[in-house]
């Protein structure tokens, strides 16, 4: 009878936890159809060594496969192409950017965890709770995003890790950051970012590039909240939680997620007291889109006084451009037929 009374409370407190923090695990959910002709395209890096940068994303996801495009050379995913730059100095990673990391789904991010640790690759560990233990990866310990006093009220529950799926952060060539998140056929999944106001920069995306945003949801049995417009946009942040990469815990409310495809940006407050640096020049130096007119684009962000970093030019045997999304984000846009 004791077993089933620490069942049932502990049962109780994740369900509490995932409706109290605010926060649902977005990734662990299969990706939204699209309703958008606007399509995620790639992921564009600096590397001193692209050749070698290729071939350890290929050996780490070895569904990937080489490719050029673009007058750059990469890989291809099941969904997206990963681009690099040829740089003669190492690129910067700090200050932080408006783009945290890009994530892959794998059928098994624990069996992928102890490939990578074979290979040598360097995890970015976690904070479990602020007093640790450190963890390479979220199904090692209490589930879910949880603030310093949950964390407390789980441990005293004896709530049990998972040890099932879970993400985990990876420092790839040239200290770029990606997370090893199952479990999924493998892909591209998300781009997670950090912004000023997250749910201005969805309302951004969805307005002027057309990702599909996914709204806010309500608690269970009731009706979801309203839509939020650019006069509701800026919300005050929610308390930190864990894990975090930081002993201080990690800023993830509110939430705001727009989706590409089956590519999301999940948009998070910054986690410093200044302004994001501008992506371009950096490890991660910008993302990009298609789209199958270009001109029709072009007309429409320049009617939206959206800013232009480059304006169309030849990118292989198709056209481009760039524009600057919320927070310094550079954002090219391909145009595929």
């Amino acid at each position: 009878m004791k077993a089933v009374k620490l069942l049932i409370a502990t049962a109780s407190f994740v369900a509490a936890v995932m409706f109290s923090s605010g926060e649902p695990a977005y990734t662990q959910q299969p990706a939204a159809p699209a309703a958008s002709t606007t399509h995620f395209h790639h992921v564009h890096l600096n590397s001193t060594n692209p050749a070698a940068a290729t071939d350890y994303y290929i050996k780490a996801f070895p569904t990937s496969t080489k490719v050029s495009m673009g007058g750059s050379d990469g890989l291809k995913t099941a969904n997206v192409a990963v681009l690099f730059t040829k740089v003669n100095t190492p690129p910067p990673n700090d200050p932080p950017t408006a783009v945290w990391h890009f994530g892959w789904l794998v059928p098994d991010s624990r069996a992928r965890m102890d490939m990578f640790d074979q290979m040598g690759l360097k995890v970015d560990q976690m904070y479990a709770t602020p007093d640790g233990p450190m963890i390479k990866i979220t199904s090692e310990t209490f589930p879910g995003n949880l603030t310093a006093e949950q964390a407390a009220q789980a441990k005293a529950n004896n709530v049990q890790p998972t040890h099932v799926g879970g993400y985990e952060y990876l420092r790839g060539p040239d200290g770029v950051m990606f997370e090893n998140n199952g479990n999924s056929p493998e892909r591209v999944d998300h781009l997670h970012m950090f912004a000023e106001n997250p749910v201005c920069a969805q309302i951004w995306y969805a307005t002027h590039l057309g990702g599909v945003a996914q709204g806010p949801r309500g608690r269970a049995g009731e009706p979801p909240p309203p839509a939020p417009t650019m006069d509701t946009c800026k919300q005050p942040y929610g308390p930190p939680t864990f894990p975090s990469p930081t002993k201080n815990g990690w800023l993830r409310a509110p939430t705001a997620v727009v989706r590409f495809d089956d590519v999301a940006f999940y948009i998070i407050p910054k986690q410093i007291s200044g302004p994001l640096a501008p992506t371009k020049g950096q490890g991660f130096d910008h993302m990009g889109l298609s789209v199958s007119n270009l001109d029709a684009t072009v007309a429409k962000l320049r009617s939206e006084g959206v800013k232009f970093l480059e304006q169309p030019h030849p990118w292989g045997n198709t056209r481009a451009l760039m524009v600057e999304g919320p927070d310094q984000v550079s954002i090219e846009i391909v145009e595929v037929k």
